[in-house]
């Protein structure tokens, strides 16, 4: 395998921990200690604490670029695109979007907390343009 596939397949591994580790043990805790019935969780109704909630989204961040990510990955494979470059700007990707993750995790709403936040979204963003940008050079050349 590439290093972005891999990079990939961490991004993938990393929004299901995100998923397991936070939303799940939440939820999970609060039925099985009888806290709340298993029926009482409603998608469209903000419940739980501001922790749960921003986990929620955390975990709603990581599957709304996944798509994004694996179709430029998916790309590069097929047309075979495989360099340096494309190995670090797809570890960027991987690490700034675990940053971006933890940052949204550990840290309450505050004007510091989505700066840096959006800071590490906007390294992955222009690593992915810039991905898609060197596979689409690789493909026509």
């Amino acid at each position: 395998m590439t290093v972005p596939q891999w990079a990939l397949l961490g991004f993938a591994v990393w929004t299901l921990l995100v998923l397991f580790g936070t939303v799940g043990v939440y939820r999970w805790s609060r039925i099985l200690t009888g806290r709340v019935r298993i029926s009482e969780w409603q998608a469209d109704q903000p419940q739980g604490s501001d922790w749960y909630q921003r986990a929620m989204r955390a975990h709603m961040n990581c599957v709304e670029n996944l798509p994004v990510f694996a179709a430029i990955v998916l790309c590069a494979t097929a047309a075979g695109a495989d360099s340096r470059p494309l190995d670090l700007l797809a570890g960027a990707i991987l690490v700034a979007r675990i940053c971006q993750t933890t940052v949204h995790l550990a840290f309450a709403p505050s004007d510091l907390a989505a700066s840096v936040r959006f800071a590490f979204f906007f390294v992955q963003a222009i690593c992915m343009l810039a991905m898609a940008a060197s596979v689409a050079v690789s493909a026509a050349g």
